[in-house]
């Protein structure tokens, strides 16, 4: 991954992205675990998720706005992972697709990893 990538992500979603996750990208373009859960999402589904989230005008209706965040990752039964950009955290949280809860699961992207890889694949953020 280049920078001018991830560049370009700040620009279109208008929100910079976090140091450890930029870092990360830089070195790596996304990570999957056994259990088929994408970890951190590519730079380029990072940038088209975001999107569609803020873009669906169903999506509007039925769910808190999702501008203040940056979605980079998913538990792979549809739970999302999420930086809080507005304001800045590093600060790692999960949205609830069922219940459209937002809740801290880490407090920052290096223990989100361990604690993700650490685990049974078994729903470990709840």
């Amino acid at each position: 991954m280049d920078a001018a990538s991830l560049d370009r992500i700040e620009e279109t979603l208008g929100q910079s992205l976090p140091t450890d996750l930029r870092s990360f990208l830089l070195e790596s373009d996304g990570l999957s675990d056994e259990y088929g859960a994408d970890l951190i999402w590519s730079a380029e589904r990072i940038l088209s998720d975001n999107l569609s989230f803020r873009d669906n005008e169903q999506f509007r209706s039925l769910y808190m706005p999702f501008d203040p965040l940056v979605f980079f990752g998913d538990s792979g039964g549809g739970d999302q992972f999420a930086f809080v950009r507005l304001p800045e955290c590093n600060e790692v949280f999960v949205w609830d697709h069922e219940t459209d809860d937002r809740s801290l699961v880490a407090p920052n992207l290096k223990t989100y990893l361990r604690t993700a890889l650490e685990s049974d694949g078994e729903d470990w953020y709840r």
